[in-house]
Formats: C-alpha cells, sequence, structure tokens
C-alpha cells in the first residue's frame, strides 16, 4: 500500500483534517498539518480510530475521538417557494379541517390559473419519512402532490462508517511482557493411524479419543508399569518439543514485524518521536548509560558499544586530547575513564584474568602440607670496586672445595654456599640496575640486601643508588663494612653518612646492622653468614619441596650450541628433568639442569639456582616461571603473553611529566611526585633538596628518591621508569644513548640553569599555571679533537661532528665530562677546511671558533642547539 496525505484519508472518512492531525499529536506522532504524508500502516491505525467500536489492533495512549464532533457539517438544503413552505407547515400543524367542498373548489381554481415556469430547477428532494396528516385533509383527487415515497435529502447518507477492515498479514502484538507463568505442556496430538498416549478433549483410552458417543469416562488406562513411565516420558519429550517449537514461531513472528517498516509505527509509535527529541536515531530508543564495567584492554569499539554511543564521536572526544586511535585502537584506562566522564558516565575497567594470573592463583592457593625452612637468598650491591665480588668469591672459596668453586657462577650470577648446617643463597646480579629493572617486572627475587660499602672510600653515589634500589623493592638492608683492614678508616664518618640515609648502625642505637668485613683476610665472613641466618629466622621463611616449582628468571640468553639457556632461582616446589616449564612467552620440557657448582643434577628444590636447557625461547630477565603438567596449557598462555605485549605496548601507560603533572593531580593518579635530582656539585643537590622539599602541599606530596651529583646515567632512567619520577638536571646533561632511552620509555628530563626557575616551574605544573616554554632542540654534537693558538683571533678548535649538524647561527654548549662548562656560548666562525660554511653535517671535521671563549680542551663535546617557542599544554 503507498503512503497517502492527511486531507486525503479525512476526505475519504468525512471528518476535519485538523482533527486527525490532533490525534495524531495526541499520540505523539510526527503529523504537522494537513499536507503531512503518512504511511499506509499509520493510515490505517487512524481508520480505526475513527471507526465505531473497540480497537482491535491499533494502540491507543490519548483520549478516543468522539465522532460526532470531528464529523463534517453538511451545508443545508436550499430554501424552497414560499407557497410550499407554507403547505408543508399547513400539512405539519393540525388546525380544524375545512369542509371538502372548499378544498375542491380551490383545486379547481389552481388548476385553472396558468402557472409560471420557475426560473430555477429545484432537485427532486430525497423521500424523507414524515408524520401522515389527519383524515380529512386527505383529497383523492389531489393532483401533483404523491405520498407514495418518502421525501430523501440531497447529499450524501449521514451513516456512521463501518469498522475499518485491515487488509495484508496478520499482526500479532505483544505490548508488554506477560508475565511468566508455570502452565502445563499441551498433551500432544495423535499423529495418523497412532494411539495417542495421553488424554484428548477429556477422553481417556489409547484409541477412544477419536470416537464419539461413547462414555470414556468408565473405562480405564491400559497403560501401566514400564509402558505407562515410557508413555509419560514421550509425552514429556512431545510437549516439551511443542514448547520450543511454539517459541521459535513467535521469535520469527516477531523479527518479520520488526523488519516490516509500515507496522513499526504501530508496533511502537512513540519510539521514533522520543529518539528524534533526544537527537539521536529513529530506529532505536538512546537510553543515557551511567555506569558501565570493561574488560582490559579498552578500545574505542568497545568504549562506544558500552556507551551507546557512535564510534565517531569516541575519536572526536579522543583527538579532542591529542590522541588519534581507530576503531579497534586500544586506549589507556585513565584516557578511557576520562572519555566516559565527557559522555556522562563512570567508567571501570577489570583486568581480565589470563591464563598465567590463573596459574599462578592456583600456585598460590594450592595446599602446602610439608612447609619447612628454606635458604635465604640476599643480592649483593653497592659502589663499584667495594669489593663485592671479591667478598662473594671469598665466601665461596672458604665454603667449597677447590675446583669446584665458581662452575657457572660468573654466566648465572648466583651461588649457593653451606655454612654450619645452613645454606645460603647469593644473588650477584649485573648491578643494582638489574635489580631494578626486575623489581620494575614485579619480581621481588630477594630476601635481604647486603650493602657492600668500602671502609676507605665511605659512602659513594652508587651507594647511595644501591640504597634507594634496596628501600624501593621493600627488603631488609645489611650493610657489610668491606675492606676494614685497610689503615687511616674513619668509621664514625662512615657511620654519620649511613645515618643521614636512614640506616643508622645499631651502635649507634639504629636498626641497621652493620658487619666488618675483608675480602683479603676473611674477617667478619662468619658474622655475615650469621647475621644472614638470624635474619631468616626473624622472616620465617618457609617452604614445602613436594609442589610443583616455581620462581623467577634470573638471567636468560642464547648459545649458539645448546640453544635458549635460562637461569632460575627456585622460589618454592621441585623442578626436575622432563618437567614442562612456562616462563613469561617462552615454554619447553626441561631436557638439563646444572646447579651452580656447574654439576647435572636431576632435581632441583626451594631457594636454589639453577641453570635449565630446553625451552623454545629466550625469556626476559624477572619472569616468573612455572612447572606445569599440561604442555597444551603452557602454549596457550605463552600465545596469549605475546599478545598481552603486544596490546600493551599499544595502550602504554602515561609516565608522569612536567607537562601532564597537573592534569594527573586532577584525576587522582599522583598523590606523591617522585623526584630524581642530579646536579654537577654536591653543595646543589643538597639545596634542591631543600627547596624542591618546600614545595609539597596537602594534595601532592614531593618525595626526592634519589639525589646525586654527576650527569644523568642508565641508572637514573630505569629507576624513574620503575618509580613513574621526574629527573631534574642542573648544570648537567644526558648522554646520547641516555637521551633515547629515556624518550623510549617516556621519562622526563628536565635540564636547568637557574636553580629558582625549577621550584618556580614545578610551582606552576602543580597549580596549573604552566605558561608557553621556549624548548631548546639540539641540532648535533661535534667533538675537540685538537686546539689551535691563532694570535689575535684566539682559540680554534678542531672538531668532528658525530650526531647532526654543527650550525653557525646556533648557540653552543660547552660539555666536559658530562659536565656543564660553558653554556649560551655563539659562534664566532665556523669553517669547512678554508671555506666559511652555514653547517657541517655528520662526519665531516671542521673548525669552530667561540665567541668570546678560548678555554677549549681535548675531548671537550660542543652541543649545538636551538630555542623553539612550543606551546605548553596541560
Amino acid at each position: 500500500m503507498a503512503s497517502t496525505r492527511v486531507y486525503i484519508l479525512a476526505k475519504e472518512l468525512g471528518v476535519e483534517s485538523s482533527a486527525i492531525v490532533k490525534k495524531c499529536q495526541d499520540e505523539e506522532l510526527d503529523v504537522k498539518n494537513h499536507m503531512s504524508t503518512i504511511s499506509a500502516g499509520l493510515a490505517a491505525t487512524i481508520r480505526e480510530w475513527f471507526s465505531e467500536g473497540d480497537n482491535v489492533t491499533a494502540v491507543e495512549e490519548a483520549e478516543k475521538v468522539d465522532l460526532e464532533k470531528v464529523k463534517l457539517k453538511r451545508k443545508p438544503r436550499r430554501k424552497a417557494p414560499k407557497k410550499e413552505e407554507q403547505q408543508e407547515q399547513v400539512a405539519a400543524q393540525p388546525e380544524a379541517p375545512e369542509p371538502v367542498e372548499t378544498q375542491v373548489q380551490e383545486q379547481i381554481t389552481q388548476q385553472a390559473e396558468p402557472q409560471p415556469e420557475p426560473q430555477i430547477e429545484i432537485p427532486k428532494p430525497e423521500p424523507v419519512k414524515q408524520a401522515e396528516p389527519a383524515p380529512q385533509q386527505q383529497v383523492e383527487d389531489k393532483p401533483k402532490v404523491k405520498k407514495d415515497k418518502p421525501v430523501i435529502p440531497a447529499g450524501p447518507m449521514l451513516e456512521k462508517p463501518a469498522p475499518a477492515k485491515l487488509a495484508g498479514p496478520k499482526v500479532v502484538r505483544f505490548e508488554k511482557p506477560e508475565p511468566e507463568v508455570q502452565r502445563k505442556p499441551r498433551p500432544p496430538r495423535p499423529r495418523f493411524n497412532e494411539p495417542t498416549t495421553e488424554p484428548l478433549m477429556g477422553r481417556t483410552g489409547e484409541a477412544g479419543a477419536g470416537e464419539k458417543g461413547k462414555d470414556t469416562k468408565k473405562r480405564k488406562s491400559r497403560t501401566h508399569g514400564r509402558r505407562k513411565d515410557e508413555a509419560d516420558a514421550e509425552a514429556t519429550r512431545r510437549a516439551k518439543y511443542i514448547a520450543q517449537r511454539r517459541e521459535r514461531d513467535l521469535e520469527e513472528r516477531q523479527a518479520r514485524l520488526t523488519a516490516a517498516t509500515g507496522e513499526m509505527h504501530r508496533l511502537r509509535p512513540t519510539r521514533k518521536i522520543e529518539a528524534k527529541r533526544a537527537g539521536g536515531s529513529s530506529s532505536a530508543p538512546t537510553a543515557k548509560v551511567e555506569k558501565l564495567t570493561l574488560q582490559e584492554p579498552v578500545t574505542v569499539k568497545s568504549l562506544s558499544a558500552g556507551l551507546a554511543v557512535k564510534a565517531t564521536d569516541v575519536i572526536a572526544k579522543l583527538m579532542q586530547q591529542g590522541i588519534l586511535a581507530t576503531a579497534n585502537q586500544a586506549i589507556a584506562n585513565d584516557v578511557a575513564q576520562l572519555v566516559a566522564i565527557e559522555f556522562g558516565a563512570e567508567l571501570h575497567v577489570e583486568s581480565k584474568p589470563s591464563i598465567e594470573d590463573e596459574i599462578k592463583a592456583e600456585f598460590e592457593n594450592r595446599p602446602r602440607e610439608n612447609l619447612k625452612k628454606r635458604p635465604v637468598v640476599a643480592t649483593m650491591l653497592g659502589h663499584v670496586d667495594h669489593g663485592k665480588t671479591s667478598l662473594l668469591d671469598k665466601i665461596r672459596s672458604t665454603q667449597v672445595q677447590a675446583g669446584e668453586a665458581g662452575g657457572i657462577t660468573q654466566h648465572i650470577g648466583a651461588s649457593q654456599v653451606e655454612w654450619q648446617g645452613h645454606t645460603v643463597t647469593f644473588l650477584d646480579t649485573p648491578g643494582h640496575e638489574a635489580f631494578t629493572a626486575m623489581r620494575a617486572r614485579g619480581a621481588n627475587m630477594t630476601d635481604v640486601v647486603v650493602l657492600v660499602v668500602a671502609a676507605d672510600d665511605g659512602v659513594m653515589p652508587q651507594t647511595v643508588e644501591a640504597i634507594n634500589h634496596a628501600k624501593a623493592a621493600g627488603v631488609p638492608v645489611l650493610v657489610a663494612l668491606n675492606k676494614i683492614d685497610l689503615p687511616g678508616i674513619d668509621i664514625n664518618r662512615i657511620y654519620s653518612r649511613l645515618s643521614e640515609l636512614e640506616l643508622a648502625p645499631t651502635e649507634w642505637s639504629g636498626q641497621t646492622e652493620v658487619v666488618k668485613t675483608s675480602a683479603t683476610t676473611g674477617q667478619g665472613i662468619n658474622d655475615l653468614l650469621e647475621h644472614l641466618d638470624y635474619i631468616s629466622e626473624l622472616l620465617e621463611l618457609k617452604a614445602d619441596d613436594t609442589i610443583p616449582a616455581t620462581g623467577w628468571v634470573v638471567e636468560a640468553k642464547m648459545d649458539s650450541q645448546r640453544g635458549p639457556v635460562a637461569t632460575l632461582l627456585l622460589k618454592e616446589g621441585k623442578l626436575e628433568k622432563g618437567d614442562i616449564v612456562l616462563a613469561g612467552s617462552s615454554y619447553g620440557r626441561v631436557k638439563m639442569i646444572r646447579d651452580s657448582m656447574g654439576k647435572i643434577i636431576k632435581t632441583a628444590v626451594s631457594s636454589m639456582p639453577v641453570e635449565i636447557i630446553g625451552l623454545n625461547g629466550v625469556p626476559q630477565a624477572g619472569d616468573r616461571f612455572y612447572v606445569l603438567d599440561d604442555l597444551n596449557r603452557a602454549k596457550l598462555a605463552v600465545e596469549e603473553n605475546i599478545a598481552l605485549e603486544r596490546e600493551s605496548s599499544l595502550a602504554k601507560r602515561t609516565q608522569v611529566t612536567m607537562d601532564n603533572l597537573f592534569s594527573q593531580i586532577e584525576a587522582g593518579n599522583v598523590k606523591e611526585l617522585n623526584i630524581i635530582i642530579r646536579a654537577d656539585v654536591q653543595g646543589s643537590v643538597d639545596v634542591l633538596n631543600k627547596y624542591l622539599s618546600e614545595l609539597s602541599t596537602d594534595e601532592v606530596k614531593i618525595k626526592i628518591i634519589h639525589a646525586a651529583p654527576g650527569g644523568i646515567t642508565e641508572g637514573d632512567i630505569v629507576l624513574a621508569e620503575a618509580s613513574n619520577a621526574l629527573i631534574i638536571g642542573f648544570n648537567v646533561v644526558a648522554e646520547e644513548a641516555v637521551a633515547k632511552d629515556a624518550d623510549e620509555k617516556g621519562v622526563d628530563i628536565r635540564l636547568y640553569s637557574v636553580i629558582y626557575r625549577i621550584t618556580e616551574d614545578l610551582h606552576k605544573a602543580m597549580v596549573g599555571l604552566l605558561e608557553p616554554e621556549e624548548k631548546e632542540s639540539v641540532l648535533g654534537r661535534a667533538v675537540v679533537r685538537n686546539t689551535f693558538k691563532v694570535s689575535k683571533i684566539g682559540t680554534i678548535a678542531g672538531c668532528y661532528v658525530t650526531d647532526g649538524v654543527a650550525a653557525k647561527n646556533a648557540k653552543v654548549r660547552l660539555i666536559r665530562d658530562s659536565i656543564v662548562i660553558r653554556d649560551d656560548l655563539t659562534i664566532f666562525s665556523l669553517k669547512h677546511f678554508k671555506d666559511d660554511a652555514r653547517e657541517v653535517k655528520a662526519g665531516l671535521e671542521c673548525g669552530v671558533k667561540l665567541a668570546k671563549f678560548d678555554d677549549v680542551k681535548l675531548d671537550d663535546v660542543l652541543e649545538f642547539y636551538e630555542i623553539v617557542k612550543v606551546a605548553r599544554t596541560l
């Protein structure tokens, strides 16, 4: 059926167009005036509204239409001549009858007089039933007046329209979901030539259901025993099948009705109007989502589906935050939560448990019935050349036989020694940097840290850094004061420095044990081992050696002959040859186990460092390993870990920087701001410590986790990444490799030459008042290979450009041993051989004369940079 307009339908129904418009608007339909177009389905609904009787299929929420008021008012008949009106009035009034002779005489006179022809032809009136005249008024010979047919008025018949009949498929309507009612299943219908097993139409018996005229109430069922049980089961099965079939039919009918465009107006007349008022699509209601929960990782597509908005709207919100993302791209959790807040919803992101998480939970909840004391694991940390390796070699050489010490210790960095019936495991990592990297990956392999301090050098910068790493790991610290046999040692000075670093010795009523040792004479070795055993007793270290093993990967490498080789530290359990090991993104069956002495063994137990062969790849240091009994499960876990690593790299967590510090504070992500300070001298470090600590507020507390003189190192980058810290450099720079590493890891490095600007910028960042800044753009670097002194000119530096370009218009920074000697220098002349040059590219030599500066020495580094103004955004 084609669509029509309101005035056509009104003419068809004989009602006013305004009545149809008003009725549609009362029902909240989009009909504006008499020229509005309406579909066939809506026209059928209007016909039913403007017909007599109750509605059969149409939905009506407003008040019913009063047909008497909305019917079209017909125009009155044209007035007849006065004589006829008088005759009708006379005929209608019951007056006294005149004599018959008078009436006959008047009729004869009227016939004799000539009658003028009427100029306008009056239509013959419709027959109307009128009151019969009195008997005395009737005349037998009355001409032209015929009383046989009733008078019918002009115009169409004013009859009430019959109820509208709808053409087309039958409409099945469900206005509201019916309450679920437990109904008895209908008895199945009998098939042809097959006896029934359930009563039909109130009759019982096997074959008497179809017979008529018989009393079936007195008959008994012939099914009993096993046959009756089978019949009941068959009836139940058929009833269930019929119910499923009926439900499937209803679903198919509902799907067909939903697909019909014309019926949508009648099924849900208000949905389209509500959607248009809300500004959304007319096909579905736009319900506002207030709270939603998504699993990690959150993609743009999943977020838009959860918020019930278009993916393009979510992408637009991300672009406002400076993030370009596609529909299938993963976004960070905090960014997703900010987008949800802009749409008026609260987002809760829950991490989806991976297979490895399930395995970890199984290991943690595994019953441990054979608990016993396990050896303590100690990590050696300290400054370079303070005797860490020498002290560890002395401990091993005094506890094991000659020829068996060492073995693979230098390769795996771990060893286990026996002392008076006690076992101690020493973890000799490549340094505190590797220890911090392991802690950043969630590994806590060590139970106690042995801080080696040389008595002649005292507390050095790397010693302070090692103390900060130990505090960040949250493990107890035992100080080994090595080289105690050297003359001229001031122990009080070392104790004072340790007390400043919150490691007050027990001799000074502190909590830190200090053991005086000597790697040369062996002094204090037994005391050190005794203190380690005492700490293990306090920590109550216990493990079960009968369950499958779990622990950490200390380090791993690819051997040209043996393939992937991994060094494992067993936290708990038993590892045997042939076990299936899952370690991060690698798995495999153990083919060989070697202990710290280099011996091939078949079984390893808790707190034991071993080297294994048999993995399919090289795992990362710090990965957790598990012994499983299913190789396929290990394979699935590895595939999932690889996928999660890829997703995490796409949605990398945002490091705290000076630019986003205020936004991080407002989002509640920063409660404590960690800062690493590097300066040229110790005095500057102390001043910065004091000034920056005074900037702490009630909302954010500034915590300086490391402060030392010297240039920015790779250890600072690793510590800043693990602790989410800012690095502030005062009159120092970062090496090229260190700067690239910081850029890759998202660590913010701020370099200053004026001390008050540090506190000023940090304060502005905390209160959200950062203004556009002048950013340095490094153009290149050049190394001074020779110097030439020319009279009346000064010192000319013969340089080799190692990176970028050396530009004449750029500013120059003179660096000597990673310390800035002079900044903001300008170039007086730049030459390539004998020719003046604007710039010299990397790999070429040049001569540089600095303006008003001649103190240039060999191996100095000239850093060329320019100032670029960048708008700072929060």
